[in-house]
């Protein structure tokens, strides 16, 4: 394959991770910005949106040669629109009297093309960028939107564009437990092919929303239901916002279900997923044979044993798939997904897993997923609470805090997560990421588990008595960092 040559002001198509390709234009990068170490790359603007980021060459290429092949295989408004605003901008530079410059060459002042040398493509070495900047380009750093990067400085893992089960690692614990099958579901090298599967999306809650933008985002056809609407009709409002983006709204979960191939329900807890199902105008009236129904909340084995039970006793396929993430990790696509249950139903979810998370792990029969969530959460709620009773006692010892943040952010412990959370509870914010009540009912759930199998899990029962305290004080709707104010009141 021919080494395609750019020059700083070419415009693109370049392809980032998840997201499939767009049109950016190659730009100068910040002074302060070091290009990725052993990665030829250039570095672009995007169109349509504020974000910049290291492109690898191999996944740009020049925008005119390959205009009607993207437009031909990416749809959407937000596509159409950064489509529109390269046009744009082609118009506004025509009118200035310049015409667009080409990697072949550029006009002088009688119209004739002179020779320019290509692009050097930096290599890992290669630390001054001066050579290479356009004059008449503005600073990235001057861009106030500079921060808002898609370069959030780390990668997917790569993964080859095989199916999903051809990708399947198998990993033996020992002879007595079933084999784990983990999967990288993204596609870093490659755009997501949208399945041709209509998919239904119930609950556009903090985690349900971010996963829901994720699917319009990568083509997939969805309708989605929330069950707040019929009780605050205001969150119309919250549906209109999906629905402006591609969505389609149903009435029911029940019309949801008998409209879709696959069904994803996202809610709160094991009370709000049994209604969902069992309730009137519930799932299981519009369940038909071969209809998939996916239970992504975190409940626990026995609700999810039983709701796998119903479904199939209607000719339904059903998978448990809880995501270990926050708000924030949805909305990029970054969760981690945990399946369980009927294995085609998981291969048949593979492009829906690939647009709302970074990695899928298929866990065997139903209910293993439910066990490893709550364990997972058990771990981070009683690691919050350990967090935030060591911010306390260095305030009541006398100690800084800020200088214990420091230092903990330096030390074998650190990590974004322990870094946001000590941030957000320095400055006093609370906004929910993870609700403190949901975190309190997995602890509590995870107990449960723990007692039924009869094992001992103290630290969770004294993280749980610390989280109920807090939703004393009215934090159930703060963030799960909130339970800090247990230890202050």
């Amino acid at each position: 394959m021919a080494t395609v040559h750019l020059r700083i002001g070419d415009l693109v198509w370049g392809k980032l991770g998840r997201y499939p390709p767009w049109p950016g234009k190659v730009v100068s990068p910040p002074k302060d910005l070091k290009k990725p170490r052993g990665k030829k790359c250039h570095f672009v603007k995007f169109f349509g949106t504020e974000d910049h980021a290291w492109i690898k060459v191999e996944q740009l290429k020049p925008y005119h040669p390959h205009k009607e092949e993207m437009i031909k295989i990416n749809k959407g408004k937000r596509f159409q629109q950064a489509v529109d605003a390269v046009e744009d901008f082609l118009k506004k530079k025509e009118k200035q009297g310049g015409k667009e410059q080409s990697s072949e060459g550029k006009g002088d002042s009688k119209g004739k093309k002179t020779p320019t040398k290509p692009l050097k493509i930096l290599e890992e070495d290669d630390e001054d960028l001066s050579a290479l900047k356009d004059p008449s380009e503005k600073p990235v750093q001057d861009d106030p939107h500079f921060h808002h990067f898609l370069l959030s400085q780390t990668e997917k893992p790569a993964s080859s564009m095989e199916p999903i089960s051809k990708r399947l690692k198998i990993v033996e614990e020992d002879t007595r437990s079933p084999s784990i099958q983990a999967a990288d579901s993204t596609a870093i090298n490659g755009s997501i092919t949208p399945t041709d599967k209509r998919i239904g999306f119930l609950g556009l809650g903090l985690m349900g929303s971010g996963i829901v933008s994720n699917l319009l985002k990568m083509g997939h056809v969805v309708t989605v239901w929330n069950r707040t609407v019929e009780k605050v009709p205001q969150d119309n409002q919250h549906c209109d916002l999906f629905i402006q983006e591609g969505a389609r709204l149903g009435r029911t979960p029940a019309e949801v279900v008998s409209m879709c191939d696959i069904t994803f329900s996202c809610v709160s807890d094991p009370k709000a997923a049994r209604d969902l199902v069992l309730g009137p105008s519930g799932v299981l009236q519009g369940i038909r044979p071969g209809k998939c129904y996916v239970e992504m909340s975190t409940v626990d084995p026995e609700t999810i044993t039983e709701l796998s039970q119903v479904i199939s006793s209607r000719g339904g396929r059903f998978l448990e798939a809880p995501v270990a993430g926050s708000q924030q990790v949805s909305n990029e696509g970054m969760l981690v997904i945990l399946a369980a249950g009927d294995r085609t139903v998981y291969e048949d979810c593979s492009s829906c897993f690939q647009a709302m998370g970074k990695t899928s792990f298929f866990l065997g029969e139903v209910g293993n997923a439910a066990r490893m969530m709550l364990i997972l959460n058990m771990v981070q709620g009683s690691f919050m609470a350990t967090i935030a009773e060591g911010l306390t006692l260095a305030q009541a010892t006398g100690q800084s805090q800020h200088t214990f943040l420091d230092i903990l952010s330096h030390g074998q412990m650190a990590s974004t997560f322990v870094d946001q959370k000590c941030q957000n509870i320095l400055q006093g914010n609370f906004k929910p990421d993870y609700y403190l009540k949901h975190i309190q009912k997995d602890l509590r759930l995870a107990i449960s588990m723990g007692d039924t199998a009869n094992h001992p899990t103290p630290m969770a029962a004294a993280a749980n008595e610390v989280y109920k305290r807090a939703k004393a004080l009215d934090q159930s709707d703060n963030d799960m960092s909130a339970v800090y104010r247990a230890y202050i009141h």
